[in-house]
């Protein structure tokens, strides 16, 4: 395990019906990298994944998102599959957990149909990014400048389309997190 992301935290924000492989993928190269991964959900207990069609494993959650604190957490991941971001869409809680990474600078990275969440939090300001195909005109309703490319990177909002863009999304992170501050260590954190 490389250690060029130790002591980082990220926040993996899913409700049940998230892509497995857009968590997994990501949150794998993180910890090689490092850095903890910790599952925040609406859901309190178990979050359960989507995989090639059907529903997946079910996974601990770590951090009820009621009491998830952006303070603790050094950016944000946000898996797709269709499930998951249309279920927390109109979650004005996860709103404003978004809305808190934009403001602080934080990274967010967000992969598929994960962009609805920002259409909803009101983040969008303009900016390039990419999705799954079927959202484009979604995001370009909401101001985004889309485009269709593996991986982008627009202050500190990294985005990509589907699960075969992942090993280009996770470098793009790593990369993003390296550059970016890191989160003062609150005692107890």
């Amino acid at each position: 395990m490389s250690s060029q992301l130790e002591g980082r935290r990220i926040a993996a924000l899913v409700e049940d019906g998230f892509e497995e492989t857009e968590f997994t993928g990501p949150a794998e190269a993180l910890r090689n990298a490092g850095a903890r991964v910790d599952i925040v959900s609406p859901r309190e207990d178990t979050v359960k994944s989507w995989s090639h069609g059907n529903w997946g494993r079910e996974y601990q959650v770590d951090v009820p998102l009621l009491s998830a604190d952006p303070n603790a957490y050094d950016a944000l991941l946000i898996p797709g599959g269709v499930r998951s971001p249309d279920r927390m869409r109109r979650n004005h809680t996860a709103w404003r957990l978004i809305q808190a990474f934009f403001t602080a600078e934080k990274p967010v990275a967000v992969i598929c149909h994960g962009p609805w969440m920002l259409i909803d939090s009101g983040v969008i300001d303009g900016r390039r990014l990419t999705s799954y195909p079927s959202l484009q005109m979604d995001l370009r309703n909401a101001d985004a400048d889309w485009v269709d490319q593996q991986v982008v990177v627009d202050r500190g909002l990294i985005t990509s389309r589907r699960p075969e863009d992942i090993p280009a999304f996770n470098k793009a992170f790593i990369e993003q997190l390296e550059r970016s501050p890191q989160r003062r260590v609150a005692a107890g954190s």
